[in-house]
């Protein structure tokens, strides 16, 4: 950025204003840009392609593609250039706050400070033992320190008062430049690599270099770009900010820095999918740059949802949230949760990971779910929530992964309420096997899931309560379906399963058949439970019919099990009334 050497005179007197005054330039090309690309590619050429056919429409044609991916070119490049200017403003703020703090706090105590950042301070009197000593005037150099030896042989004398405060002052002025200058650095780096290659083709590789350079600036000015975004805040209150952003603010975001906002709860379902759509190429090159296999799992899962969501036709996608950390992040919707009415939020158990069994199965369930409640109510959204990490083996005996997961969980459905357009949107929360005691326990603290109305409970191995009005919406909103076959929902308490061993996990509640304890509390699908349940197929009978556990997971499937699906719908949709009702165990 500087010509010269940056020295504290220079920070001193620098106005990070102008450097603002020059990205507002820089926008306002951009934005010059961006209209004549949407005047071109809309009016321009829509134009032609509807008044003119032949030879010489289609040359003309070409021009005006070439044209227009030029100007939008110049649009990202120059808005790029903006968001620099910005955050070096921005991160030169405090090294020169804490300069001036030094040179305020020199001047008062009478130091110069010379052009080299030493300082001088004056002479003083020390009272001794021995009387009143003068001591001399001195200097304090930044890091300066006698050598070892030297400091050994020097005589002992009083130390001037002034030279401890000197010496901090001197330090605290060679940092804030120090700070300065990495600054300086890292942003001219950046500037001088948004530069354009010559000619006026916007080739693949041109493209790749935008990917980088918006990278680049991501990367440099990321304290700048995430100062303002209130992550500590409710989804409300989040969602208040989003509101007051100006559409050139919030455009800056969804360029450069789209993994600030994607999953973040209050921020709307529309403004969410934009980032994390623009955000999951980024994401997919990171992870085919990692050798472990677990990257190359999330990878493969990644693809095919890409492919999910560029595919046409079908219920209208919206990507709520995506991430690598843990075992994977996908949050997907079909249908707008902020414009649909009835929308419901189902969290998987036991194996869920982002893998591509995630993407050609438990996507499909959510899927399913919207299909059958818009068949209730048009006005209906079905979400998968993978927002937490479901436990993959042994760890399901534990109930610490739904304890990690449920204050996610809540904030998530907290978002919903804040974003969706209903005076009073129905909300349910669903829950299929651990990922049922994940929602038990977000039910189950004070007030509930914020927002939730109803409960949905599907092969539940317990949820830490042992009563459906501990749940926070009331026993006649909670919901079970319990597959007479699914070997989950038949499970011994611990008690029990110290006594089964493994064998329980396939056998059931062998040892008391009236017993109503599972392993994670009461049987919700019992009559000491207290909920609703409803109807659902009994599911292929472990081991003799070599069915497994595969009655565990057919309570989504239209095919498998219809009378589950549909009663799921009639709650989801806002039709308790219409459930296929079934007594309690």
């Amino acid at each position: 950025m500087t010509e010269t050497a940056l020295d504290w005179q220079r920070l001193h007197e620098l106005k990070p204003a102008d450097f603002e005054a020059a990205g507002n330039r820089w926008h306002a090309v951009s934005s010059r840009a961006g209209a004549d690309a949407l005047r071109v590619g809309q009016a321009m050429s829509a134009q032609l392609r509807e008044t003119q056919r032949g030879d010489a429409a289609e040359a003309a044609l070409r021009r005006l593609d070439r044209l227009h991916r030029n100007f939008d070119y110049v649009r990202t490049e120059c808005g790029l250039i903006r968001t620099t200017l910005n955050g070096l403003a921005a991160d030169l703020a405090e090294p020169q706050r804490q300069l001036r703090l030094a040179l305020d706090e020199a001047a008062e105590l009478g130091f110069t400070v010379r052009p080299d950042g030493s300082i001088t301070y004056p002479a003083s009197t020390v009272h001794t033992l021995l009387g009143p000593q003068a001591t001399p005037a001195g200097q304090a150099s930044p890091r300066a320190a006698l050598p070892l030896d030297r400091a050994l042989s020097s005589p002992i004398r009083p130390l001037n008062p002034h030279a401890e405060k000197a010496q901090a002052l001197a330090d605290r002025i060679a940092r804030a430049v120090r700070a300065a200058v990495e600054i300086d650095a890292r942003y001219t780096r950046t500037l001088n690599g948004l530069r354009a290659a010559r000619g006026l083709d916007i080739t693949a590789a041109t493209l790749r270099d935008v990917r980088r350079d918006t990278a680049d600036v991501r990367h440099t000015a990321s304290a700048y770009l995430a100062a303002d975004v209130p992550f500590d805040a409710t989804p409300a209150e989040r969602k208040a900010w989003w509101d007051a952003l100006t559409d050139e603010q919030r455009q800056e975001f969804l360029r450069i820095a789209p993994d600030l906002i994607g999953n973040l709860d209050g921020i709307p379902a529309v403004t969410r999918d934009q980032a994390n759509r623009a955000y999951l190429p980024t994401l997919i090159e990171e992870l085919a740059g990692r050798p472990d296999d677990a990257s190359q799992t999330k990878l493969e899962a990644l693809r095919l949802l890409q492919a999910r969501l560029n595919q046409p036709g079908g219920l209208p996608m919206y990507l709520l949230g995506i991430g690598d950390e843990g075992n994977g992040r996908a949050i997907v919707a079909y249908g707008n949760p902020d414009t649909s009415r009835n929308v419901a939020a189902y969290v998987p158990g036991l194996g869920t990971a982002l893998d591509a069994d995630f993407v050609e199965d438990t996507m499909v369930r959510a899927e399913d779910t919207a299909i059958g409640a818009r068949d209730v109510d048009p006005s209906s959204a079905a979400i998968i929530w993978l927002g937490y990490d479901a436990p993959q083996s042994a760890d399901v005996m534990s109930t610490g992964d739904a304890e990690r997961g449920a204050p996610v969980y809540s904030t998530f459905m907290d978002g919903l309420t804040a974003t969706n357009d209903s005076a009073d949107p129905h909300l349910t929360a669903v829950g299929h096997s651990y990922g049922s005691l994940a929602v038990g326990t977000a039910a189950r603290q004070p007030g509930g899931i914020p927002g939730v109305d109803d409960i949905i409970l599907l092969g539940s191995p317990g949820v830490g309560v042992e009563r459906a009005e501990d749940l926070g919406v009331g026993r006649d909103r909670v919901f079970v379906g319990a597959a007479d076959n699914d070997p989950v929902t038949h499970l011994p308490s611990k008690e029990e399963f110290l006594l089964a061993g493994p064998g329980a996990l396939v056998y059931g509640d062998v040892y008391d058949k009236d017993n109503d304890d599972i392993y994670f509390g009461k049987d919700p699908a019992s009559a000491a439970f207290g909920a609703q349940r409803f109807a659902v197929d009994p599911g292929p009978r472990p081991l003799m019919e070599l069915g497994g556990f595969e009655a565990h997971s057919q309570y989504f499937t239209p095919d498998k099990d219809e009378v589950s699906t549909q009663n799921i719908a009639s709650i989801i949709g806002g039709r308790p009334q219409d459930l296929v009702r079934k007594a309690p165990r």
